[in-house]
């Protein structure tokens, strides 16, 4: 039972950051900003974007409770609070302009900064990123092996990031552009669902329903 449990957990985790994260929505960002660069270094974009993003992401796992203790911030109350932010980023990826041309639309001309802006932040570490990994991450509720499991599910998922965006070129021949904004939308519903639950766990939590 207990392994069915974590695995459970594990699944439903890796759901939710696949949602916020959305490794599918970001390859158009990637072939968008790399178009014009030779290979080599469109790989390097590639790396160096995840490499932030996870830097990012695992600094939010790590000290974004610590952080709202300090400013007496209850982790329910940021739940809840985050989870309704969730279900509004939710809603702009399903009736929004979707991911890739949100994103598209940002492109810098300094091949420098690509790696940052658009793709390691907002694309990949997006808001909903940083906020999902704070409420996943609840140190009153879960252990030190639990919330490694979770960095670890993080890291997977921005790993499938680093893959999606290796093989960018054959996936957007694979999908278009069209297929990205569908996959985009269903992600942004699925992270609703998701975000309404986070609402409803922390209101039983905190109110004792």
């Amino acid at each position: 039972m207990f392994f069915e449990t974590t695995l459970a957990d594990a699944l439903h985790q890796f759901a939710t950051l696949f949602a916020v994260v959305d490794p599918v929505g970001t390859v158009p960002v990637f072939i968008a900003v790399t178009a014009t660069i030779a290979p080599d270094r469109r790989r390097a974009v590639a790396y160096r974007a995840v490499l932030f993003a996870a830097l990012v992401l695992m600094g939010f796992l790590i000290a974004g409770q610590p952080v709202l203790n300090a400013i007496d911030v209850n982790l329910t109350s940021f739940q809840i609070a985050g989870g309704i932010v969730l279900f509004l980023f939710a809603l702009t990826m399903i009736f929004g302009d979707s991911k890739p041309d949100r994103e598209i639309s940002e492109v810098s001309k300094n091949v420098a900064e690509w790696a940052v802006y658009p793709l390691a932040i907002p694309s990949i570490a997006s808001p909903g990123a940083m906020l999902a990994v704070v409420v996943l991450t609840d140190n009153d509720v879960h252990s030190i092996a639990a919330q490694a499991v979770t960095a670890g599910i993080t890291l997977a998922v921005l790993g499938l990031s680093l893959v999606l965006m290796l093989v960018a070129m054959p996936v957007q021949r694979l999908i278009g552009k069209a297929g990205a904004s569908i996959v985009s939308r269903v992600m942004g519903l699925i992270l609703a669902a998701v975000a309404v639950d986070h609402v409803i766990s922390a209101i039983i939590l905190r109110f004792g329903l």
